[in-house]
């Protein structure tokens, strides 16, 4: 089976002033969500703070990615999550060859019942991370620190 992606970007302005005052904010949409993602440059390469950057956008896509990973192995493993949160964080490393993210930190919290041990959960995290997608394809370490809590 075959899983195909495409997005559609949008950006309209003008460079007439040169790179200090041309817009940094476009639109981007995917078939078939109807929504629209504001974007923009990270505010300090002088993008609107109030609009997503593809940075954070590379940090998302890899902590919806485990999370998505983690419930299906959950799943499968016949574990029942009540809750999952993730703090990610990233990092632009502009002194590296070339300027890239730095490693990419994971730090979901999974809520189970009090019949679940800690120890499993942490397995099925390691298990989701090997067979999260957008981990797999990025060149920058994705490193998970798992939390487990028992309701």
């Amino acid at each position: 089976m075959s899983h195909r992606y495409a997005t559609s970007l949008h950006w309209t302005g003008s460079t007439a002033g040169g790179i200090r005052s041309y817009s940094r904010d476009h639109v981007a949409t995917t078939e078939p969500s109807t929504a629209e993602v504001a974007l923009s440059a990270d505010p300090g390469f002088r993008g609107s703070p109030d609009r997503l950057n593809p940075e954070q956008l590379v940090v998302m896509a890899a902590s919806s990615c485990q999370m998505l990973s983690f419930l299906a192995v959950a799943a499968r493993a016949g574990v029942e999550v009540l809750a999952y949160d993730d703090e990610a964080t990233s990092h632009l490393d502009l002194g590296a060859q070339p300027s890239r993210l730095g490693e990419v930190r994971l730090r979901p919290t999974v809520t189970t019942g009090p019949d679940v041990a800690p120890d499993q959960v942490r397995r099925l995290a390691e298990q989701a991370h090997r067979e999260c997608y957008v981990a797999s394809s990025l060149s920058v370490p994705v490193v998970v620190e798992t939390t487990v809590v028992t309701s």
